[in-house]
């Protein structure tokens, strides 16, 4: 059927996206979701996409996730924020929707939160993931208090709600590059240190266990995120258990 090709087709020009080949252009490809959408919209493609976009990270396996690395793999260290993960996309600069975990369009609400911004200087398709939160709460009021808002029928979300942009769906670049252009088109991005061996985890995760590291957050945990766009892409290809290039540590 028609259907089955044009998914096929779709599922094929994502899949080369995402390795960094770009075979058509992002006008092109939209035009062909929107198309998949009219005609199938609960297909799986859908739902996949919508898993693709917000994975939760993998937990607690952290020695055999750095045992695969060089020593020398340059990490970086960031605050496990305690909310709901969210997922924003940009269409020639505007805020085109949003979807929760779920994959339920939350656009409307994400709208009218005050540090997501309406317009950014980008002009192909952009999607940002990262964290709705609130700042000044415990990491399990914190979570509550996002969800609650994403849940109500109220369009005025608590003014101590924030959202934290913590990465570039479909990037080229680095993550640390990556994060400090987020922070260039105006998005809030979490606290970042830096890495230069496997080894100097621990020290971390001990800061944050004693509250002497990202303190000023709700915090779950810490994310442990390979730096390199290289790397990252050579482990989101290689079938292997451990192929994850970003970490939580909850312990």
């Amino acid at each position: 059927s028609m259907k089955t090709y044009l998914e096929e087709r779709i599922e094929y020009y994502d899949k080369e996206y995402r390795a960094g080949r770009a075979l058509i252009s992002d006008t092109q490809f939209d035009n062909l979701e929107k198309n998949l959408k009219r005609i199938d919209p609960k297909c799986d493609y859908f739902n996949k996409k919508n898993n693709l976009i917000l994975p939760s990270l993998p937990k607690n396996q952290i020695h055999e996730f750095l045992n695969n690395l060089l020593p020398t793999t340059k990490l970086l260290i960031q605050p496990k924020i305690d909310g709901c993960a969210i997922a924003i996309k940009y269409i020639d600069g505007k805020l085109d929707s949003a979807i929760n975990r779920k994959g339920h369009d939350i656009s409307r609400k994400i709208e009218e939160v005050k540090d997501v911004p309406k317009e950014i200087k980008v002009r192909s398709r952009f999607v940002v993931r990262g964290e709705l939160f609130a700042p000044e709460e415990r990491p399990s009021y914190s979570q509550r208090i996002a969800s609650r808002y994403l849940r109500s029928r109220d369009y005025q979300p608590n003014p101590k709600i924030s959202f934290c942009a913590f990465q570039i769906i479909n990037t080229r670049t680095n993550e640390y590059d990556s994060l400090i252009y987020l922070r260039k088109l105006g998005f809030t991005i979490p606290e970042i240190f830096e890495a230069n061996r496997t080894s100097q985890i621990e020290t971390f995760r001990q800061d944050w266990k004693s509250g002497k590291l990202f303190a000023n957050y709700p915090t779950e945990g810490i994310v442990v995120k390979i730096n390199s766009r290289k790397l990252q892409l050579l482990l989101e290809k290689s079938h292997q258990i451990n192929s994850h290039w970003q970490m939580a540590i909850k312990y």
